[in-house]
């Protein structure tokens, strides 16, 4: 059986798939890397947590079933993008296609505002997600998406204001792409509605397994 890699945001650390996963058809089969821990010491920018996750995904064996939320989301397009012999399915969650600048500059003015402490439940400590967040404001996938070939998968929360307009974009120009919206959620689906987020998964992996 193929494994499946369910990929956190930098607003969450691994463990928010939990619940999801525990409504999966195939659990024995799902991993969840821990970004800050794959990144193994190494600073926090995005090329570095790419090519970490390109290690993490080489230990892997055979195609595998790929799933992200927000910068996880990021993640594993970007890695279907340079590695799509490997990519067997794609599930990108709250993803936007490009890095809106507007948005991006608002949440890093919310963020200096936060203590220390409240990034403790995050993915990466304050200095480690502002690097990582400069490091991905260029970031611009528009013109590179069309190349996705494998089934794809693209969910979003009908109240995720901020990447409502990605999710029709990459249904949009990815080939085999499908658009689902669910309802009554917002940006962090996997634990705002984790049963229906697995229900959306499971059938999508029964006709692509």
């Amino acid at each position: 059986m193929e494994k499946t890699i369910l990929v956190h945001g930098s607003g969450h650390k691994a463990d928010s798939w939990k619940e999801t996963i525990s409504y999966l058809d195939h659990q024995e089969d799902v991993l969840c890397p821990e970004l800050s821990a794959i990144l193994d010491g190494h600073e926090a920018s995005y090329p570095n947590l790419l090519s970490a996750f390109e290690t993490y995904c080489a230990q892997v064996s055979g195609p595998v079933h790929l799933c992200g939320i927000s910068l996880g989301g990021i993640l594993v397009l970007d890695y279907a993008l340079k590695h799509p012999e490997n990519v067997k399915t794609l599930v990108l969650i709250g993803t936007p296609h490009k890095v809106p600048k507007g948005a991006f500059a608002f949440q890093n003015m919310v963020f200096r505002l936060l203590p220390k402490s409240m990034f403790a439940s995050m993915a990466f400590d304050k200095k480690d997600t502002f690097a990582l967040g400069n490091s991905l404001k260029n970031l611009d996938f528009s013109d590179r998406v069309d190349e996705i070939r494998c089934p794809t998968l693209i969910l979003c929360g009908e109240k995720d204001s901020a990447n409502l307009k990605s999710a029709h974009f990459l249904s949009q120009h990815i080939q085999r792409a499908e658009l689902q919206m669910l309802d009554h959620t917002g940006h962090v689906v996997n634990e705002e509605n984790p049963r229906v987020l697995a229900e959306r998964l499971n059938e999508f992996y029964r006709r692509h397994l």
